[in-house]
């Protein structure tokens, strides 16, 4: 593992313990690695509504976005599973839904970058590392809106 991946999934291992799931009782923790190194993280926030509940990813690239930096999006991690204690449980690699996809693909197309995406079991022992053309092929985005140039 790079050290850039571990640190992403550690941060999001650290993200989904703040996560607000009430409801599904599932925990998701997500980092983005900016260009310049900096770690911004996001936990997924349950609605009572179900339908407004906001994503691990999502939340974190609203983050980027309020300061100024969806242009930096290099990596990303996500990590979930149940909490137990002080620790979060589950074997496999967790995958951005489909939303989320898409949202990553904003800032990816933003950032100029086919970003890395490694999705980790809770424990962060299995990992699956794609880039994201991989998880959203022939993906629409600002491009074809004509406002990235290519």
């Amino acid at each position: 593992m790079t050290e850039d991946r571990e640190a992403l999934i550690e941060a999001a291992r650290d993200a989904a313990s703040r996560a607000y799931a009430p409801y599904s009782g599932f925990h998701v923790g997500a980092a983005l690695l900016l260009k310049n190194g900096d770690i911004i993280t996001g936990a997924n926030v349950e609605n009572a509504s179900y339908g407004l509940t906001l994503c691990a990813e999502t939340v974190a690239v609203a983050k980027i976005v309020n300061e100024g930096w969806i242009g930096e999006l290099a990596e990303v991690a996500i990590v979930g599973g149940r909490p137990h204690g002080d620790e979060l449980l589950g074997a496999d690699p967790v995958n951005p839904c489909g939303r989320c996809r898409q949202i990553l693909n904003e800032a990816a197309e933003r950032s100029k970058v086919d970003i890395l995406v490694h999705c980790a079991s809770a424990d962060g022992k299995e990992v699956m590392t794609y880039r994201l053309s991989q998880l959203l092929p022939a993906a629409f985005g600002p491009k074809d809106l004509g406002l990235i140039p290519d």
